[in-house]
């Protein structure tokens, strides 16, 4: 449910049915409308992928429909249409200068960027759309994610030398209140959430809460009405 920091880099000139480079060509541009983009044309195409948006998910996803991922019904040969949802951009800026590049007579355009963005954000969908608005159509060639919450890429470390003492997070406990809202339980708040119940919400709201009781994360939690239902029970201690 956290914020995320992306970097990508974006292929104009052609749409594919993945939205991404695996998938296959669906509609390639005339090579002189790709040769005419400039990236003061990309950034004017930018203006309307930022802010507070309603993005189509790229259809080969996990969602699920009628309780079958969303993939799974592209790969059978099902079309596939969902429904357009609300999420939040507040950064979508190129970091390098537009290039063109030629593969299999296809001309292209790409460019690299870096997306600042709320939880369940498609980053293939914007490439997607981006190509949309600009009429030659667009898929993803890379991406890599650095940033989650306050975790970020630079304070990642390699397998080889990882040890206890050298952990940014040493519980559940820890990354959960650090991350998310926190409503704290009381004792028989957790006997309710370990038997399926609703707990009151207390004036918490949102879609991931922490539910934590003295040092242990109980549940991870989300408001339905004025109450809390669990989306996650934790059935042990977490923070040993």
């Amino acid at each position: 449910g956290a914020t995320k920091t992306y970097e990508a880099t974006i292929r104009l000139g052609a749409s594919t049915i993945t939205d991404d480079a695996e998938g296959e060509l669906l509609k390639v541009a005339e090579p002189e409308l790709v040769r005419n983009l400039t990236a003061e044309k990309i950034e004017l195409a930018l203006v309307s992928l930022r802010g507070d948006i309603m993005q189509v998910p790229s259809s080969v996803s996990a969602i699920k429909i009628d309780g079958q991922r969303a993939y799974a019904k592209v790969r059978g040969g099902d079309e596939v249409k969902l429904a357009a949802r609300p999420v939040s951009i507040s950064k979508f800026e190129m970091t390098s200068t537009p290039r063109l590049v030629e593969l299999d007579g296809v001309v292209y355009l790409d460019f690299d960027a870096v997306i600042d963005c709320s939880s369940g954000t498609y980053i293939r969908a914007l490439a997607r759309d981006l190509g949309m608005n600009l009429n030659v159509g667009g898929h993803l060639t890379a991406l890599r994610r650095t940033r989650i919450a306050d975790y970020k890429i630079q304070d990642a470390q390699k397998l080889e030398g990882l040890s206890a003492d050298s952990l940014l997070i040493t519980s559940m406990f820890d990354a959960a209140k650090a991350s998310f809202e926190v409503r704290t339980l009381s004792d028989q708040d957790v006997i309710d959430l370990r038997h399926g119940k609703r707990i009151v919400a207390n004036g918490v709201q949102g879609s991931s809460i922490a539910g934590i009781n003295g040092t242990s994360l109980i549940a991870m939690l989300e408001s339905v009405g004025d109450q809390l239902k669990s989306s996650v029970v934790f059935q042990e201690e977490t923070n040993d």
